[in-house]
């Protein structure tokens, strides 16, 4: 059991990758994650435009209003103020808080998970690129309220003077997007009962995004597919600990071996 567990730490230590080029390349996802988002920023008339059809195409289909979520967040100061304070401060914490129990624990799974991100992040910022949407808080059609405005805190200033955010970048949802990646990575990763528990963090995401009114429900659909792409295109690991877990094949032991032979003998003299 011993010699197991310690050819799966080698095989682990194995593939994981240099600390100071990991370092480089994920700083570098977050900056291109951030410079890429302004490439569409002042593409106003075409965001209200597309956040017209978006929302026209989410009641053709039926979908729930945004202002169901938002309602009950209306009612309770706290409890806007709280989910104000998830957008703004749980997307990359969280983010990094994986890729580094994943590069110290699960290398290989590491790996995978970073470039998943990588394609996700890259196919977002295209269709960020394509398609410029205004989020449905900047929408008068959706009578939806910005709560980070009115209840705080808010990670974007007023549209015509923010110049460090994109604010017509809402589809896909990079926050439901990269939850929902934290959540199929420590699934993918762990062998707990309790795994499937962290579905919960997407899940509690897409409540924030959707009640805070910064996202639609299709926002947070596109982020789903471009996942499950990004997903069919990456390798999957392999786990280290199943390889190792494989039993050689049983050989008889040198005790019994003589015994084997008496019986051949005896045989042969009938």
């Amino acid at each position: 059991m011993t010699s197991r567990t310690e050819a799966a730490a080698g095989t682990d230590r194995s593939v994981r990758p240099p600390l100071l080029r990991e370092l480089l390349l994920v700083a570098g996802l977050f900056l291109v994650y951030k410079a890429g988002r302004q490439l569409a920023a002042h593409h106003t008339g075409e965001a209200f435009r597309n956040a017209h059809r978006v929302w026209d195409l989410e009641r053709a289909a039926h979908l729930p209003g945004e202002g169901a979520v938002q309602s009950p967040l209306l009612h309770h100061d706290l409890l806007a103020h709280t989910a104000d304070a998830y957008y703004a401060t749980v997307h990359f914490p969280a983010t990094v808080g994986l890729l580094v129990w994943l590069y110290l624990r699960r290398p290989a799974h590491y790996v995978w998970t970073r470039r998943v991100l990588a394609a996700l992040t890259a196919a977002a910022l295209l269709l960020h690129l394509v398609f410029p949407l205004a989020p449905p808080r900047m929408l008068g059609e959706a009578h939806l309220i910005d709560t980070g405005r009115v209840f705080g805190p808010s990670v974007y200033g007023p549209p015509r003077t923010d110049h460090l955010s994109n604010q017509f970048a809402a589809m896909p949802s990079l926050h439901f997007g990269w939850a929902l990646m934290a959540a199929v990575a420590l699934i993918a990763a762990t062998r707990s009962r309790l795994r499937w528990l962290w579905l919960l963090h997407p899940l509690l995401t897409l409540t924030v995004i959707i009640g805070t009114a910064n996202h639609y429900w299709l926002d947070a659909a596109a982020a789903t597919a471009l996942l499950g792409l990004a997903l069919a295109v990456t390798p999957r690991p392999h786990r280290p600990a199943a390889v190792a877990a494989v039993r050689p094949r049983e050989t008889p032991r040198p005790a019994e071996r003589p015994a084997l032979a008496h019986v051949s003998a005896a045989g042969a003299g009938r």
